[in-house]
């Protein structure tokens, strides 16, 4: 069984952290061996440094998007940790309604953009979207938009079908919200139309120039950037800054913080859930 050399690994932890921001120490080979392991087996690769100039090799860059889906699967379920979807549903989203109510014009839907910036298989954005609806309840009232973006192909794949197994529904949805939200595929579960409507999904490296014609009332970047050196942290957040509108809401890890990396933001405490603002907006 190939393992992965201190040469290999260096070799491969530069090479991930270019495509995909993810910075490896010396510590992760054991990382490199188990997550690309399939890979080399399906290439017919004997090592890991063959593995490696094949890939560099294939113009198809189909290897590659191999190695981003690979690398990147991560942690993920439906409400995870709770205190950010609380925080959604008796903070943020009574507070944004209301201001938006007050520039609204009479008649017009009130927009409410939001974008999970690391969705993975889209857990984090039909959560997102289940809270509105169940605040809200009349949605026709109003102008939804919740964009999901992750680096991985295969993962914005599974989140654009909405079916989940039995094993990912039990990870955090509840039974109300299951039978009511969901319809029972086989021994799958798929989200309802009502709920899909409301989301898109999209592939997007956080580390490439990006721009969305509106500003996002709320972002969600939660538990990607703990994988980036300091300098990307600065980029990402840097960027994330000119992406959320003035009055907006950045919603981040719960072991996370981005003080001393981006002073455009500034931490607010509600209960036990922190988020960040413009600072300009106080």
């Amino acid at each position: 069984m190939a393992t992965v050399s201190p040469g290999e690994l260096a070799l491969w932890s530069r090479y991930i952290h270019s495509i995909c921001g993810i910075q490896l120490d010396n510590s992760k080979g054991y990382l490199i061996e188990t997550r690309l392991r399939p890979l080399l087996q399906e290439s017919g690769c004997t090592n890991f440094t063959d593995l490696y100039n094949k890939i560099k090799a294939d113009a198809t860059s189909g290897f590659k998007k191999k190695i981003i889906d690979a690398i990147t699967t991560g942690e993920t379920s439906f409400f995870r940790d709770t205190s950010p979807f609380e925080l959604l549903q008796h903070k943020v989203i009574p507070d944004l309604i209301d201001k938006r109510n007050k520039t609204q014009s009479n008649g017009r839907r009130v927009p409410v953009r939001i974008w999970s910036a690391a969705c993975s298989t889209g857990q984090e954005v039909y959560s997102t979207a289940i809270v509105l609806k169940d605040l809200l309840v009349d949605l026709s009232r109003y102008d939804i938009r919740i964009l999901g973006t992750d680096i991985s192909d295969k993962a914005i794949a599974q989140a654009s079908y909405g079916r989940y197994s039995k094993l990912e529904m039990d990870r955090g949805m509840p039974s109300q919200r299951l039978s009511k939200y969901f319809s029972q595929d086989k021994e799958f579960w798929r989200i309802r139309d009502e709920i899909r409507s409301l989301v898109l999904f999209k592939t997007l490296n956080l580390l490439e120039p990006f721009v969305f014609p509106q500003k996002f009332d709320i972002i969600f970047c939660r538990n990607v950037a703990i994988y980036f050196s300091e300098q990307d942290k600065i980029q990402l957040f840097k960027a994330l800054s000119k992406a959320i509108a003035p009055d907006g809401y950045l919603i981040i890890g719960s072991t996370e913080s981005i003080s001393g990396l981006c002073p455009e933001f500034e931490s607010k405490r509600y209960l036990r859930s922190v988020f960040y603002q413009l600072k300009s907006n106080t």
